[in-house]
């Protein structure tokens, strides 16, 4: 079993920083594990996420894996769908999403990366709390997030493959260096996303 770190966020911090600081956390790992989501607040208010709980702590279920299935053709079919009527939505092209979402989790809804991300576009717990994402494993919700926290990025840094970086490292490491980090993941991470959108513009699907 892969045990993916605590996450610790305070809640009496600025809402705009303290949206930087969890954003920071969405790294993306290519290899899903199967893990339910616990938390518990210490008493400096700071929340700590864990899939495997320990130590004496008031750990109490954040959120529960359902039971991982088979993407099937017609429920490929039925999140293109979800992804063109989110995307088109927000202005942003639903082919880029298609492509982001195949980097993040090859269309796997039920996806979890070793560091918490879940769902099609992998978004970390906290996250999904701030942006009103009641259930990240909900195909539609989690697009719906996944795509504004993209159309923030893009607007933010105006450069679709700083964005990326952002979306892969964090805005914050981006922010500092004005270019995507120096980190072999990341640059990866964007070569293979943009290799891929390119595809689908010449091929959709």
């Amino acid at each position: 079993m892969v045990i993916f770190h605590q996450i610790c966020y305070k809640f009496n911090v600025f809402r705009n920083w303290f949206l930087l600081l969890l954003l920071k956390a969405l790294l993306i790992n290519p290899f899903p594990l199967r893990a339910d989501i616990f938390f518990y607040v210490d008493e400096e208010g700071i929340v700590h996420f864990s899939n495997v709980p320990s130590g004496n702590y008031p750990w109490k279920l954040y959120l529960k894996e359902r039971e991982k299935k088979r993407v099937s053709l017609r429920s490929l079919e039925h999140l293109d769908k979800i992804v063109e009527e989110v995307a088109s939505r927000h202005g942003i092209d639903p082919l880029l999403v298609k492509a982001i979402i195949k980097a993040e989790s090859m269309y796997d809804p039920r996806a979890i990366s070793p560091k918490g991300a879940i769902g099609l576009m992998q978004l970390m717990p906290e996250t999904s709390r701030i942006l009103g994402i009641q259930d990240p494993f909900d195909p539609y919700q989690n697009v719906e997030g996944g795509v504004r926290y993209l159309k923030y990025l893009i607007e933010k840094f105006g450069d679709l493959s700083l964005a990326l970086a952002a979306y892969n490292a964090g805005p914050q490491i981006v922010e500092q260096t004005r270019s995507i980090p120096p980190y072999p993941e990341t640059q990866t991470y964007v070569r293979k996303v943009l290799n891929h959108y390119m595809l689908l513009k010449g091929d959709k699907f």
